[in-house]
């Protein structure tokens, strides 16, 4: 569906985050005449109207009925597909559709490689982005990462490739693309997808619009349920790219050291293999490209490193949405006396391999904040290891005790292995206030570079 098709049609913008307002100016841009009615916010509504007095704005939850009144209604990517007034208003006849999908309808023929997991999708996407330049190819980096696809429709010069980063939500939205890039499945966002079957297959649906497929050759269930796929490539293998003997190698030949590599952890070599691999999938130079690793610099809240107060590390992993991903944070500082910062929205997932690995490997400290707090100190408890357990109710009391506890040499880690909505409004957000409390300049520290077109 292209944003032409909707010229006659009853058309309704269901939130206004990022995405709903770049869908909002994009049908602007193009049928400025069309009416419109937006679902979102009071505070939105009263922002919005003062510039666009045509459109019809509803501060309430559309029920079943509300959203039955429209032929197509874009989604915001937070709001599930499978919420019931959304899948009756589904039967009845009304279809939903995307910002990212409006894109992909309109952009038929642009080269794009699409990049999803559960964990390394933003780091991976700006890997590939800044190998293919370092190339001299004018690439755009959008989608999830943070620069809506959709705010770049008509760019003045259209690019040699479009790196997409796209969330569980949001793969069902792609079509044609030319490699699907998929770094590994975990147990993620069963609050939108209702199960962590559903989870697998909305985030594996993204092979299904892709010519080739790149997969990450150590993830088993990953390989397993993509091997249909006519295309399959893999990463992480001794004869392709991979990581072994402090370099990453590309077959037998060792290629960059891992200590020139600007980021830490096994786990971002690998995010670095996988760019790697991308780019040779599509027919360029890796080996070539391959240097530019070195200048690379590091995506905001993931495993930051902020700097030093009174001779203790700051580190920000607020991205860091599982309890996988903290684990990973944790192994990449072994060695060092790490107060880990633990908790936020509970979704439900299981916190038993996390509590297995402080037991075997323990940190200096775990201080638990947050909605999910109790549960995780709960099992924590139940196998107590060498390490001090602290709970508090928030993220502020947390880094009081932190500061306290961590000796000098020492490091103190957000990474929280869960969403930030029962405190903050996004991992971002939560990042900077981490950024603040301990005293760095939040702002200055909290900008993706390479975003957009060049």
């Amino acid at each position: 569906m292209r944003i032409a098709d909707l010229a006659s049609l009853r058309v309704a913008i269901w939130g206004l985050g990022r995405e709903g307002h770049a869908a909002h100016t994009a049908l602007r841009q193009r049928l400025p005449e069309l009416p419109l009615t937006v679902f979102c916010s009071e505070a939105e509504a009263h922002f919005m109207a003062t510039d666009h007095s045509h459109d019809r704005y509803v501060t309430q939850a559309p029920s079943a009925a509300d959203l039955g009144a429209f032929d197509v209604v874009i989604k915001s990517p937070g709001i599930s597909a499978y919420r019931p007034e959304l899948l009756e208003a589904q039967r009845n006849g009304t279809r939903f559709t995307s910002a990212t999908a409006l894109w992909f309808a309109e952009n038929p023929d642009a080269r794009v490689i699409a990049v999803t997991g559960t964990k390394g999708k933003s780091t991976t996407s700006a890997l590939i982005a800044h190998l293919l330049r370092a190339l001299g190819r004018r690439t755009a980096l959008a989608g999830n990462i943070g620069l809506p696809l959709l705010e770049l429709l008509d760019p003045p010069l259209a690019p040699d490739w479009w790196v997409v980063e796209l969330s569980s939500f949001q793969t069902r939205q792609a079509s044609d693309v030319r490699l699907a890039v998929i770094t590994n499945i975990e147990e993620e966002h069963l609050d939108w997808h209702g199960s962590r079957e559903r989870y697998v297959g909305d985030k594996l649906a993204l092979a299904d619009s892709a010519r080739l497929l790149l997969v990450n050759d150590l993830q088993v269930e990953l390989l397993h349920r993509t091997s249909h796929h006519a295309q399959q490539l893999r990463y992480g293998n001794a004869t392709g790219w991979h990581v072994a003997d402090g370099a990453i190698r590309r077959g037998d030949r060792a290629v960059f050291e891992l200590a020139r590599l600007p980021l830490p952890g096994l786990h971002n070599a690998m995010n670095a293999c996988a760019a790697l691999a991308a780019v040779e999938a599509i027919g360029e130079d890796a080996l070539d490209a391959a240097e530019s690793l070195a200048t690379f610099r590091a995506l905001p809240h993931r495993l930051q490193t902020l700097g030093q107060r009174e001779a203790v590390s700051w580190i920000d992993d607020s991205i860091a949405t599982t309890p996988q991903a903290t684990i990973e944070a944790l192994r990449s500082l072994d060695g060092r006396k790490v107060s880990v910062i633990v908790g936020g929205f509970d979704r439900g997932l299981d916190w038993q391999a996390f509590a297995e690995y402080v037991h075997a490997h323990p940190p200096h400290a775990v201080i638990l904040n947050g909605g999910n707090g109790r549960r995780i100190a709960a099992r924590l408890h139940a196998q107590q290891g060498g390490y001090r357990l602290h709970s508090v109710a928030n993220l502020a009391e947390a880094v009081a005790i932190a500061r306290d506890e961590t000796p000098a040499g020492g490091v103190v880690l957000l990474s929280p292995g869960a969403p930030s909505f029962d405190q903050f409004h996004d991992y971002a957000e939560r990042g900077r206030s981490f950024a603040e409390m301990a005293g760095f300049d939040a702002e200055a520290i909290g900008q993706i570079d390479g975003l957009g077109i060049a």
